[in-house]
């Protein structure tokens, strides 16, 4: 049995970030050692890790280049609807210019209000893109809210259908066994064994599960999230410092 556990804690999952506060609350990732060969009949579930998936896949891609640096999103083909959508707005550049408006760290941060390209300071964000036709719910089981997923914001319309333009990009936190245990009781249904596993290590937002459509997930520059949500921001959550984006297709 010991033998079977050290080869069990080989499966610890690889997630490179820049050191930040964030990072300071995970332990940092340790290298696989060498180890005799063992049977083993079950093996911990695998949760994807969000960067360094690999880009040759034939996915859409988009980069998306803010004030605090760069990240690369891959958009998921089974949730067409919000990738067909995302993608025409990038081609129309509307994305451009905006701003990330509401920074929250441990949580997310989101943007694509197309009021924010030219708010004044301390202006309060968020309502902007309604008169744009809603993108209906494309809820996926295999598609949870883990760390670096990118998501689509709503408002509280009861098919919870999802804002035409406005997005979001989870940072979240680690969660315990004992925290889960306590959201299944609450929802009424069990995490699977992947879910379980990427909520305790990787972190991520599993109270938004299945409320809100995730349809992407960041596969570079995640220490970037990290940085924008750590930025100063006002009451409404928005940075005192504007961070603007920048969105283009990866040919």
């Amino acid at each position: 049995m010991k033998r079977i556990s050290a080869v069990l804690c080989c499966f610890a999952i690889l997630f490179a970030v820049n050191t930040s506060a964030q990072t300071a609350k995970k332990k940092a990732p340790k290298k696989i050692t060498t180890v005799k060969t063992v049977k083993v009949k079950k093996t911990a579930p695998k949760v994807q890790n969000v960067v360094t998936e690999n880009l040759a896949d034939n996915s859409v891609k988009v980069k998306i280049t803010t004030d605090s640096g760069i990240m690369i999103i891959k958009l998921y083909d089974s949730t067409p609807l919000h990738r067909d959508n995302f993608v025409k707005l990038v081609k129309e550049k509307f994305y451009d210019s905006l701003l990330f408006h509401r920074v929250i760290n441990e949580f997310m941060i989101q943007g694509g209000d197309p009021l924010s390209k030219n708010a004044a300071p301390g202006t309060m964000l968020g309502s902007g893109g309604g008169d744009m036709t809603r993108i209906p719910a494309e809820f996926r089981k295999t598609y949870f809210h883990k760390r670096g997923v990118l998501s689509a914001a709503r408002d509280n319309n009861p098919e919870k259908a999802s804002s035409a333009c406005q997005f979001y990009i989870v940072q979240g936190k680690v969660y315990p066994d004992a925290e889960l245990n306590m959201m299944e009781l609450s929802r009424g249904s069990k995490f699977s064994a992947e879910e379980r596993l990427a909520y305790r290590t990787l972190g991520g937002t599993p109270f938004l599960d299945q409320n809100y459509t995730v349809f992407g997930e960041v596969i570079s520059g995640m220490a970037v999230i990290d940085k924008i949500a750590r930025v100063q921001k006002d009451q409404a959550n928005r940075p005192v410092g504007d961070i603007r984006m920048k969105i283009e297709l990866i040919k």
